[in-house]
């Protein structure tokens, strides 16, 4: 009989049997040199890891220049997979389970018609007695065609020369009816199917339209809808004192763009913009367009924060200190420091986003956003009077660190129990706000994010985490706040949906037309409103609904005054 060869161990094995741990060695020396030695086991496995990516990346752009293929990238079949940085389940396990709904929703149900199911009385016994009825809903859809033909009665005037016509229905434009165009705009927006199963759908029930009128429905005469959704956008910025956003990738015509999502808990927005700079941020939050620039004070100390040189600063300052500049006027000012344009590209936008910022902060136009709840990048910083960070987004850090060092992996772990522990403080405190309170986690926090492990990594991610208390802390102050940003992720996720289907929009009217309707679609659904019914109701021209913005002034002045009640 042949033995099995033995494989041999690797090198988190043969760490995890050494069970060495340093803290507990009396002798002082020996557990430094023992804790160095871990380090450098650390650092030469993440060199290791980092090389062996890298040389992956070559191999694969050698076998693409060959034309062969690189290696496929396979996910692993298990929930959880290697790596894995999510931090979900931590985050949920200190939030209060939410109260299960009822499955049943026969109340909801519309009854269109009622049919008796008759007993069979012959050969049945005569003393039979009725007791009612035994209720059971079926629910149905019928899908068929209504071709309406329209006869407007022409009549002449010989006297006045002219010709009367009856009019069509209100509502009733074209060859195709509300209904119709609604039931477009619903299959593309709600149920994510690209135009040409939109198309196959309607010609299997007997509609013959075209592609082009459907893409045409799609993306041209929306005005009205445009404005609903610079509507809803007006109300959801009014509706609370914070805003969430967050950014995923987007195409057009073939060319890389950035979508960005704005949202609170009454409505989600959605922007897709060439570029993800605070200026096109700042566009958003001015309803689309900068007008001006101010150079105050305030503009003055955001470029010291931008690291402009101290010469540069006092050279603008002399310039335009105390002035407001068009976009025009800001060109020009540019061309004055700049006078050749092949250089101080990244100053440029430094010095226009000043301005641009401070212009923001005074304007009267536009509602400005006290408060903006996002992730840690830069394109979202100094924008606004405040900026909250998301912990989901600081815990994922630590998720990233994955050590080979079974010590390290120990020290990591419980760090983690310690840190969503004190997450869940936090949640506490949202629901029982004091300054007391508020003023012990603060403490609470000073110390938990002083901890040394004497694992460096671990040691420089929660040192990182310490430098942004004030923006994790601002829930202390506001405990309105959400501790994390998955409402605006969640929104970029309905984005990445409809991306995985279709690919880019062609046109500036489609993608136009795609944030309006990503907008009206999500924000009916943080309403409970139909979005069918809704965009229905619109195409008709009846108006009967309410806008989607005055239900998010009412979800607003609803809780403001349980707030109050409560308070």
């Amino acid at each position: 009989m042949i033995d099995a060869v033995m494989k041999p161990k690797s090198v988190e094995q043969q760490l995890e049997s050494l069970n060495i741990h340093p803290d507990e060695i009396p002798d002082e020396d020996i557990s430094d040199v023992i804790n160095l030695q871990f380090q450098l086991i650390e650092e030469l496995h993440m060199d290791n890891e980092k090389l062996k990516s890298e040389n992956q990346k070559l191999r694969d752009e050698n076998n693409l220049l060959k034309g062969e293929q690189g290696k496929p990238n396979i996910p692993s079949s298990k929930k959880k997979q290697k790596g894995d940085i999510s931090s979900e389940n931590e985050r949920k396990k200190q939030e209060p389970p939410k109260p299960k709904k009822s499955k049943s929703k026969k109340h909801k149900i519309k009854i269109d018609r009622t049919e008796i199911c008759t007993v069979d009385l012959t050969d049945l016994p005569d003393d039979l007695e009725f007791k009612g009825y035994q209720r059971v809903v079926v629910q149905g859809i019928i899908i068929k065609t209504d071709n309406v033909e329209y006869k407007k009665e022409v009549y002449y005037s010989r006297s006045q020369n002219k010709t009367y016509i009856g009019k069509l229905p209100i509502g009733v434009k074209g060859e195709f009816n509300p209904e119709i165009k609604s039931l477009v705009y619903t299959t593309k927006h709600v149920s994510n199917m690209s135009e040409s199963k939109i198309h196959e759908f309607l010609e299997n029930f007997g509609i013959y339209i075209s592609p082009a009128t459907i893409s045409r429905i799609l993306t041209k005469n929306n005005e009205l809808f445009d404005q609903e959704k610079d509507d809803i956008v007006l109300a959801g910025i009014s509706s609370t004192i914070y805003q969430q956003i967050d950014d995923t990738s987007g195409r057009v015509n073939g060319q890389n763009h950035f979508v960005q999502i704005l949202c609170n808990p009454f409505y989600t927005a959605y922007f897709t913009m060439p570029h993800k700079d605070r200026l096109s941020i700042l566009k958003i939050f001015l309803g689309g367009k900068i007008k001006n620039y101010n150079f105050n004070e305030d503009a003055f100390t955001l470029l010291e924060k931008f690291r402009l040189t101290k010469n540069m600063i006092a050279k603008i300052r002399d310039m335009v200190f105390g002035q407001i500049l068009d976009n025009e006027q800001m060109e020009q000012l540019l061309e004055k420091i700049f006078p050749d344009p092949s250089k101080g590209k990244n100053l440029r936008k430094r010095i226009m986003e000043a301005g641009a910022i401070a212009a923001y902060q005074q304007q009267t136009d536009y509602p400005v956003i006290q408060i903006l709840l996002s992730d840690g990048a830069p394109q979202f910083k100094l924008i606004t009077k405040w900026q909250a960070l998301c912990w989901v987004h600081d815990g994922r850090n630590y998720k990233k660190l994955n050590p080979i060092v079974p010590l390290h992996k120990e020290k990591l772990e419980k760090f983690l129990d310690r840190y969503w522990n004190y997450y869940g403080k936090l949640l506490e405190y949202k629901n029982n706000p004091s300054s007391q309170m508020a003023e012990i986690l603060s403490t609470e926090f000073d110390k938990l994010f002083s901890t040394k492990t004497k694992y460096r990594a671990l040691d420089e991610r929660i040192a990182k985490t310490k430098a942004k208390k004030e923006q994790l802390l601002l829930v202390l102050k506001y405990p309105e706040l959400p501790l994390h940003n998955n409402d605006a992720e969640l929104g970029a996720r309905e984005q990445v949906r409809k991306r995985d289907v279709s690919l880019h929009t062609m046109t500036r009217d489609g993608t136009k037309a795609n944030d309006t309707f990503m907008t009206i679609v999500q924000t009916a659904k943080k309403l409970g409103v139909s979005s069918y019914e809704y965009i229905h109701d619109r195409v008709s021209k009846s108006f009967c609904m309410p806008s989607l913005s005055e239900l998010i002034e009412a979800e607003a002045n609803k809780i403001a005054e349980i707030n109050y009640d409560a308070g």
